[in-house]
């Protein structure tokens, strides 16, 4: 709609996920670092939460990728309202896994055989189970991804597992009768809201990979401005850049100004919850954060998705050492 009037080739904040605007701040490094090595080391479950919006899916599929390039089974689970026969029926169908009888304990031998048979072939990358909005898992699902752990031999494990959720989850593993599955997580990982230097580069760039020649299409108080009331969230960034420029084109204006951000902010109510100041912008609570993309949510989301490159690009060293347990994993284990 607005593209040719802003000198754009495509839409910058497209709802679509596309591989060329994934955008990886030092918080999403880290956490995809993280759970590369858990991975490679074979640690079992690892864990990644956040609030919506703030790139957890999207890191998964970037994992993914990356997995996929280096030859990693993988299965993963994004529906989380299943019975215990879906879950199965989920685990093996994305391992490619045949099994006839419907009887948990068939799937199980089948599941236990593939993964032995994948482990006796060296050459062969791990096997990983993703498990995506895992908040949503009752405490019986919970229960037997954490029995799947037991799937292992003398020296490793053999399903690696990868929870995904919202700070929920962290609440349910609190639970007295998850406490078994609690004390399984060796490496715990955060996403967390952009910082405004962050979402100014962040707006920046995708408006450059869009095709924009370099003229400011944001002032730096409407930039600001969305920071403000997007308290960072990736998500709700693109529903408030791309709503400012259906407005901005609908008032033939070139540039947008933070009084447009404020009416589009007004649009999403977002201006009736009171935003943090600046210096705290990343320490946004869970119920703020939680109440600004719930404000949004209905007109639309946007979302990151991809890039090619491998495992080891990001478990490297930086000295070229080649790859390596990054300095900050150690202290985030959990000894069992």
């Amino acid at each position: 709609m607005y593209n040719q009037f802003f000198g754009l080739r495509e839409s910058a904040f497209n709802v679509n996920p596309d591989p060329r605007y994934f955008f990886l701040t030092p918080v999403m490094q880290e956490a995809l670092a993280g759970l590369a090595y858990g991975i490679q080391r074979r640690k079992g479950i690892v864990l990644l939460t956040g609030e919506v919006g703030t790139g957890k899916t999207t890191l998964l599929h970037q994992l993914m990728d990356w997995l996929r390039q280096n030859q990693a089974a993988t299965a993963f689970i994004f529906n989380t309202r299943l019975s215990v026969e879906d879950l199965f029926n989920y685990i093996l169908t994305d391992f490619g896994i045949s099994c006839e009888s419907r009887a948990k304990s068939d799937k199980l031998i089948h599941l236990n055989n593939w993964l032995l048979n994948r482990c006796l072939a060296r050459d062969r990358e791990p096997a990983v189970l993703i498990v995506d909005e895992a908040q949503n898992l009752s405490a019986e699902l919970l229960e037997e991804i954490r029995l799947l752990t037991n799937l292992e031999t003398s020296s490793q494990k053999l399903l690696q597992i990868v929870l995904s959720g919202q700070p929920e989850l962290d609440l349910k593993l609190r639970e007295p009768r998850l406490r078994q599955l609690r004390q399984r997580i060796t490496l715990r990982y955060r996403t967390t809201q952009l910082s405004p230097a962050e979402t100014r580069s962040y707006i920046e760039e995708r408006l450059r990979i869009a095709g924009a020649d370099g003229q400011p299409i944001f002032s730096p108080e409407a930039i600001e401005s969305i920071h403000y009331y997007a308290c960072g969230i990736p998500r709700v960034i693109n529903v408030l850049c791309d709503h400012a420029l259906i407005n901005a084109f609908a008032e033939r204006r070139k540039r947008v100004s933070a009084s447009l951000i404020h009416e589009v902010a007004r649009e999403f109510e977002l201006d009736l919850i009171e935003p943090i100041a600046p210096s705290v912008r990343s320490g946004f609570s869970d119920r703020e954060t939680g109440s600004v993309i719930r404000a949004a949510m209905a007109k639309g989301a946007g979302s990151f998705s991809p890039t090619e490159s491998s495992l080891q690009d990001f478990t490297r060293r930086d000295d070229g050492n080649g790859p390596c347990a990054p300095a900050w994993v150690d202290s985030e284990e959990t000894k069992i």
